[in-house]
């Protein structure tokens, strides 16, 4: 098996009311790498929340008694702290100046991935689209619409893990593969039969994305080409763990 992956290089700026679908299109096009049947473009949180004008100027935020309090403790932006509990369902842990929040999705991440990088110069918050899912499909029914072929869209985030150093992407937002890959009850090359073999395809997907797609890059889209996946209208939802079987909730 062979696995391309294609940075959309030259990319605008990105700001509300952008056709993310349109730019995507046409910068593969313009970089001589168009759309192919089977491509899954992998396309970061940040343009599409851009896009989606989920930004918030900190000049607009009025932090709460406890926003302030925990910012002074620890050193931070209290507007910062405030967009991060008005995103959270609940606090899983805050400690060392970290807070790990529920979102209101159900992702469980650092400050609710609430994120000021690459945003105007740290004045201007990004939250996340309020349903990723949706985002995917749109974007992903633009792309067809412009290319005439079928193909999955992945909105991309960068998460922190537990018990590993370092940020991987995940997938946040799905749209046109099915995100998860069971071989429960196959068997191995040796014949011992898989009981709990479960593949993040989505999840990974969004981590290979990375490797082009870094943070300096300025690659906020990319082109997986040659994966065999599932087609199917998929979800985010799909990835999260339910509570009764998360050990660590």
């Amino acid at each position: 098996m062979k696995i391309e992956i294609i940075g959309i290089e030259g990319l605008p700026e990105f700001g509300p009311g952008a056709d993310v679908a349109e730019i995507v299109a046409l910068g593969a096009e313009r970089a001589a790498e168009p759309l192919r049947r089977g491509d899954v473009v992998v396309v970061t949180q940040k343009i599409v929340s851009k896009a989606e004008g989920r930004l918030v100027p900190l000049r607009d935020v009025v932090p709460s008694r406890f926003a302030a309090e925990w910012a002074r403790a620890h050193r931070c932006d209290p507007r910062h702290i405030e967009l991060v509990l008005r995103e959270s369902r609940r606090i899983v842990r805050m400690d060392h100046g970290v807070l790990i929040t529920e979102t209101h999705h159900g992702f469980v991440c650092a400050n609710a991935g609430v994120d000021l990088s690459n945003v105007a110069g740290g004045e201007v918050a990004a939250l996340l689209p309020e349903d990723p899912d949706a985002s995917a499909r749109r974007i992903r029914e633009g792309l067809i619409a412009r290319s005439g072929v079928e193909l999955a869209v992945i909105i991309s985030d960068t998460f922190g893990r537990p018990w590993r150093e370092g940020l991987t992407n995940v997938a946040i937002g799905v749209a046109g593969l099915a995100p998860l890959a069971s071989y429960v009850g196959a068997r191995d090359p040796a014949g011992f039969a898989l009981e709990a073999t479960v593949q993040a395809i989505a999840d990974e997907v969004a981590a290979v994305s990375g490797l082009v797609a870094r943070k300096l890059n300025r690659n906020p889209a990319v082109i997986v080409r040659g994966l065999t996946y599932d087609a199917g209208e998929g979800s985010y939802r799909d990835l999260i763990r339910p509570p009764e079987r998360d050990l660590f909730r």
